[in-house]
């Protein structure tokens, strides 16, 4: 299986939203657009550390402006994310990542767009990324997932290390597996996410409609920790964090063929439909999707599924999140399920994360 050409295959939270026909894609498509303004805001009110953008109007870009080129002359030679922001509803975004501002500004060069209908962030990369994190506060606790190397192991499903679980309960930690730096680093960045003065947290209230629990904002986030910038909070979304208000890492030791992590509640019976190849593959309403990861080639399939179960991948990856607004069963990370057997029935249990023979 070549996981390269899966991830090359892999789109944003917002694009699998879009396709598969979500009533509220557009909000989410805002709340995502600013989400580093709500970033600015919160480093401004409660100094939370973010990856802090250099922004210009496309226009700038396309004119090559003088104060583009100051900034080219200082920067050129950095690593950069590079994002086009739209401007207006219907307007492709654009992305790219880990080459120098220089060699984004030529792959800018490159797109047939309207400079009028974008802002460009140039955003801080890491090329030595040595923690992600990808986590919900809720009333629950704060529960997610923590990997050595980049976020998109976490976001996209493909892992070079396998991702530690995690659960703060607000009293005390759960991590499996337990490892003591990752614990550390957790801890470090909760810290951020705790508003002591009642003062700011009703400020938040206005500002964000934010949420609280033992003075913790609530929210989906994502945090990066590299040798060069240190700790960043590249993400905070509101909308994600409110369709997990129900979300919590725990652990089943109930008896299983096989075991996952629960990406989206349910139980459903079915038969196993191993996909390799999405492109030309059929399976029948309510069979059970069995694949090593999801990318949006596989969604007509997804769709048709009565469940779904993955080899790679987390708890808030992409497809996880696309599984749960289809109110799919899906559970992800059974690293031997590839060896189920083509048309045989099985039960899948997602809220146990556990898979059992007929």
């Amino acid at each position: 299986m070549d996981l390269t050409k899966l991830y090359a295959r892999q789109i944003s939270m917002t694009e699998w939203l879009q396709q598969i026909g979500h009533p509220k894609a557009e909000t989410f498509r805002l709340e995502d657009n600013e989400k580093r303004e709500r970033l600015r805001v919160l480093h401004g009110l409660i100094g939370l550390p973010y990856d802090r953008p250099h922004g210009f109007p496309a226009k700038s870009l396309a004119a090559r402006t003088p104060d583009l080129e100051r900034f080219l002359d200082h920067c050129g030679e950095q690593l950069c994310a590079l994002r086009l922001v739209p401007l207006k509803k219907g307007v492709p975004k654009y992305r790219m990542r880990g080459h120098t501002i220089n060699k984004a500004m030529d792959w800018f060069d490159t797109l047939d767009i309207d400079p009028g209908q974008y802002r460009v962030e140039f955003v801080p990369h890491s090329a030595t990324d040595r923690w992600a994190t990808i986590f919900v506060v809720n009333s629950h606790g704060i529960s997610g997932e923590i990997v050595k190397g980049g976020h998109h192991q976490l976001t996209q499903g493909y892992h070079k290390h396998e991702p530690i679980n995690f659960m703060y309960d607000f009293t005390a930690w759960n991590l499996a597996p337990h490892d003591d730096e990752a614990l550390q680093h957790l801890k470090e960045i909760v810290a951020h996410l705790k508003v002591s003065k009642p003062s700011m947290r009703k400020r938040l209230q206005r500002e964000f409609g934010a949420g609280f629990t033992k003075n913790y904002l609530h929210g989906y986030f994502e945090t990066t920790l590299s040798d060069e910038h240190g700790l960043f909070f590249i993400d905070y979304n509101r909308l994600l964090g409110q369709l997990f208000n129900d979300f919590v890492v725990r652990e089943s030791y109930a008896p299983a063929y096989m075991r996952g992590k629960c990406a989206s509640p349910g139980r459903h019976e079915g038969k196993v439909r191993i996909v390799a190849d999405p492109k030309n593959a059929k399976i029948d309403k309510g069979d059970i999707l069995v694949c090593e990861m999801t990318n949006p080639d596989y969604l007509h399939l997804m769709q048709r599924a009565g469940g779904i179960i993955t080899a790679q991948g987390g708890l808030l990856t992409h497809a996880a999140i696309v599984s749960r607004e289809l109110s799919k069963p899906c559970i992800v990370g059974v690293q031997d399920a590839m060896t189920l057997k083509d048309g045989e029935t099985i039960i899948m249990d997602a809220q146990a994360g556990t898979i059992l023979k007929e």
